[in-house]
């Protein structure tokens, strides 16, 4: 039988990592490139013995009781994008921007943070922007980068924006309270939310040809919408979701079930629920959680492996070298490791990867883990709109006109990527703005 660990940690940190390129190279889900790599690297370091350790890791990740609340976002999202609830709230949200220079593109941001509060999944969010705003500005005459990086960066912030399934994912990975989380998460997603409103606004301004005013026939259209009833429902459910959490009434668990609950009420009353609605709503959301449940259980047993092997500590060790001791240093490095892998790796695997040997050492080094999630949110928003791989950017070239080539949409997003990084910035920095309720 081979011995691994004859190699000691550093060559096999390098082995490991080496076998899930190679292995990630090949088209294997990454999901099955970490399990795989796990039971490898547990079997070559420690005998077979230890694979009963690896299986009782992966059942306590499955079995966390707040994991419930995972699928029950995923479902109100997908019952957002299959009813018509979101298409009535853009209709309704004409309301802002009526005579306001850049007032569509703000009026999508608007949209953007209701139905992030909605749901917190972003590719449904993006998908539907695309359908409702894009070719309303495209038509309005916009200009088209800033009409493509406004509807790409608005559908992108369900990854800030509580009931965030990234914050819930980090929470359960990290140990740390996911309602603390949403309360450090609120006052950064808003302050990027209104960054981009201001680049809008600034650029409208110094170019008024961006973005022309709407005639007299488009606002006498607007008059005729129906506003309560566009607005009700949408406003209801952020409500009652957000509400019941941060008052206390409701867990982050119970207040997504309440969430789903509110949303096929809504749908009944506006005569759009049917069974085949339910029916694609709970498939779409089945493949989802599938999908985060398989990269879940591979990343858990790959982070448990490598910490039986020691890895915590060489990591620590490294980046403390690397860094000269400086704790700043620390963070910066953990920040490039984290967006040099959202480029490549969906958002779950570098959560569930990263932050089970980032984490110890952010509470080692004095620092607070809450803080450092949203941190890890405003990482992953810059991997979400940047090239080669931002999903975002996909998400939105499925449903674009067929003239907007992803190039295209990647380059528009470089004034959204920027201030990502300068809002991800002045978080690092100014730390009580994610910790400001403490």
């Amino acid at each position: 039988m081979f011995d691994l660990s004859s190699l000691g940690i550093g060559y096999g940190s390098l082995l490991m990592l080496g076998s899930m390129i190679f292995l990630l190279l090949t088209g294997m889900q990454l999901a099955f490139v970490t399990l795989l790599v796990a039971m490898f690297f547990a079997i070559g370091w420690f005998g077979v013995g230890a694979l009963p350790l690896v299986t009782s890791r992966l059942y306590s990740f499955v079995g966390s009781y707040v994991f419930l609340a995972v699928p029950m976002f995923v479902l109100m999202a997908a019952l957002l994008d299959r009813s018509g609830i979101a298409r009535d709230l853009f209709d309704a949200m004409k309301v802002f921007g009526r005579k306001l220079r850049g007032g569509v593109a703000v009026q999508t941001l608007l949209v953007a943070i209701v139905l992030a509060s909605m749901s917190g999944v972003i590719g449904g969010e993006t998908v539907l922007l695309g359908i409702l705003a894009l070719p309303q500005m495209l038509r309005l005459g916009y200009n088209r980068k800033l009409a493509i990086g406004t509807t790409c960066a608005g559908g992108a912030l369900g990854t800030m924006l509580p009931p965030s399934i990234v914050l819930i994912i980090y929470g359960l990975t990290a140990s740390v309270s996911i309602g603390e989380l949403f309360k450090a998460a609120f006052l950064p997603a808003l302050l990027l939310a209104f960054a981009y409103m201001a680049y809008v606004l600034i650029i409208c301004r110094l170019h008024p040809e961006y973005a022309p005013l709407p005639t007299e026939e488009e606002l006498a259209e607007d008059a005729n919408v129906n506003y309560f009833k566009a607005l009700f429902f949408p406003l209801l459910s952020v409500a009652v979701v957000l509400g019941s959490i941060y008052t206390g009434v409701a867990s982050v668990t119970e207040a997504s079930a309440l969430g789903v609950v509110g949303i096929m009420i809504s749908a009944v009353i506006r005569g759009e629920m049917s069974f085949s609605m339910l029916k694609e709503s709970a498939k779409a959301t089945m493949s989802t959680c599938g999908m985060i449940i398989w990269i879940g259980i591979g990343a858990t047993a790959l982070v448990g492996v490598y910490n039986l092997m020691g890895g915590i500590d060489f990591v620590e060790t490294t980046i403390l070298a690397l860094s000269g001791g400086s704790v700043m240093g620390t963070v910066l490095i953990m920040m490039l490791v984290l967006f040099v892998l959202g480029m490549f790796l969906d958002w779950v695997g570098v959560a569930l990867l990263t932050m089970p040997i980032f984490v110890p050492i952010i509470m080692n080094l004095g620092l607070d883990p809450v803080w450092f999630g949203v941190v890890f949110c405003l990482n992953m928003q810059v991997s979400f709109l940047s090239p080669p791989f931002g999903p975002a950017a996909f998400y939105l070239k499925s449903v674009a006109p067929k003239d907007i080539s992803l190039g295209e949409i990647f380059s528009s997003l470089l004034p959204f990527i920027g201030l990502q990084i300068l809002v991800l910035a002045l978080v690092v920095f100014f730390p009580q703005l994610a910790l400001w309720w403490k």
